[in-house]
């Protein structure tokens, strides 16, 4: 299978996230995928995200966590308003999902160094 294959034709999978300044970035593959496709980039088994493009990419994760984190908010708002308390949220939030790569990105930046990733 070439490298750059879409991955909805693939079983569930991990992504490992890589750089020379960080330990390894694990995800597990829907979690991988919704990060690539936020980030605007193909679902595939390898890529790179390149020095230059590393400012954009992380811009782009901080503002999806804050509308993500924005809409926890107004859907609390509302339960409020309507009398009802929302559970607390299930799972991982964005915010703590993306952090790991955030900093490996970070480091990378400081260093001009590539992220890559692999299945």
């Amino acid at each position: 299978m070439a490298a750059n294959t879409p991955l909805q034709q693939r079983p569930a999978m991990l992504y490992k996230f890589k750089s020379k300044d960080s330990a390894d970035v694990i995800m597990m593959g829907p979690a991988g995928d919704h990060l690539l496709k936020l980030l605007g980039r193909p679902v595939t088994a390898k890529g790179i995200f390149e020095p230059a493009d590393l400012p954009a990419l992380m811009a782009a994760i901080e503002q999806a966590v804050a509308a993500d984190e924005a809409a926890y908010a107004q859907a609390q708002a509302e339960a409020r308003a309507e009398g009802v308390q929302l559970p607390p949220r299930e799972g991982v939030s964005l915010r703590q999902r993306v952090w790991p790569l955030l900093e490996m990105m970070r480091r990378a930046l400081a260093k001009h160094h590539d992220v890559v990733w692999g299945v």
